[in-house]
């Protein structure tokens, strides 16, 4: 997917504050807000919605209600959305599993991500980590890998739902390592982080805000981030690569979206303002702190970042047969 770098977060708010605002300015939103998170509350969606809407109210004026959405990986809180007036009082915090890999791999998904939404701006990029449960007998990648190769099939992985960044994190895993472990899809990351402490399954992948609590409190075994660098808030996790699969590389990313046909004036509005709210001190301390690190491209910027990562999926599809039924 597109790199998210700190250069390219400064740029793009720099790009997106020089740009102008006569039109976002006379733009106003006249009612409720409603935050469409299509996942169950207390996950890395969840989290990153709920440290976003309190402060998007007080800068518009509006109450924003965060709602959670949740099933079939995302799909029916995005179709939801993509149903509603585009008026910017229903906004979808959107993830990569709702606008990359579901409509790449899943024909043909319950809406079209490019007719349907007016991407707003990404929010964050996120790692996710790969967990062990405490009491199966491996320490490190190169434990798991061969576990898994000495007893194929035997082992189980969560995710946080079908197709989502987690499930694909560990899709890309066996197709580099060459190992069969069993998918075992839950509905959000709560219940699966619950199931892998008590034992119910023994490895599992998790966007790393919503793991790190637990990392912390010493309840799972983190094993490595799927990024191509160790990730700044958790020196001392490794990376996928360096500890055994040379190469590999995941990334998630989480953003807003207004349905298909919402002014710009609207979205420019709604972007700056969550731009905004990304750069406040306390903010990016709380999204570093989660394991995420803020956005705040321009509309134009995020349609791209969004179509290059829905072509990076299509070509995954088609040279590792990933499909979703």
């Amino acid at each position: 997917m597109p790199p998210l770098t700190r250069r390219h977060t400064l740029l793009t708010l720099a790009a997106a504050s020089l740009a102008p605002g006569l039109a976002s300015a006379q733009a106003r939103i006249d009612k409720p807000i409603k935050l469409v998170v299509p996942y169950p509350p207390g996950g890395t969606t969840d989290l990153l919605a709920r440290a976003v809407a309190p402060r998007l109210s007080e800068r518009l004026g509006q109450p924003v209600i965060v709602e959670n959405r949740a099933g079939a990986g995302g799909a029916i809180g995005s179709q939801q959305v993509a149903k509603a007036p585009p008026d910017g009082s229903t906004l979808l915090f959107a993830t990569i599993a709702t606008h990359g890999i579901i409509p790449a791999l899943k024909q043909p998904p319950p809406y079209d991500p490019v007719r349907d939404f007016a991407p707003v701006t990404l929010v964050a990029g996120t790692p996710n980590v790969l967990l062990a449960n405490n009491d199966l007998p491996v320490r490190t990648l190169a434990d798991l890998l061969a576990l898994a190769r000495a007893k194929p099939g035997n082992l189980n992985f969560g995710s946080t739902s079908q197709g989502g960044s987690p499930h694909m994190s560990g899709e890309l895993l066996k197709l580099m390592a060459r190992i069969d472990m069993v998918h075992v899809p839950y509905k959000g990351g709560g219940p699966m982080l619950l199931d892998l402490i008590g034992g119910q399954i023994q490895v599992a992948f998790d966007n790393l805000p919503s793991a790190m609590a637990h990392i912390q409190a010493g309840k799972v075994r983190a094993l490595g981030v799927t990024t191509a660098r160790r990730w700044p808030a958790t020196p001392e996790i490794p990376t996928i690569a360096e500890a055994g699969v040379p190469g590999y590389e995941m990334s998630a990313w989480f953003g807003i979206v207004a349905p298909g046909g919402t002014p710009a004036a609207i979205t420019t509005l709604l972007q700056r303002e969550i731009a905004a709210i990304l750069r406040l001190p306390e903010v990016e301390k709380q999204f570093l702190a989660l394991g995420a690190e803020p956005g705040g491209m321009s509309p134009d910027d995020f349609t791209r970042f969004i179509a290059q990562d829905r072509d990076r999926w299509v070509r995954v599809g088609a040279n590792g047969g990933v499909k979703l039924e």
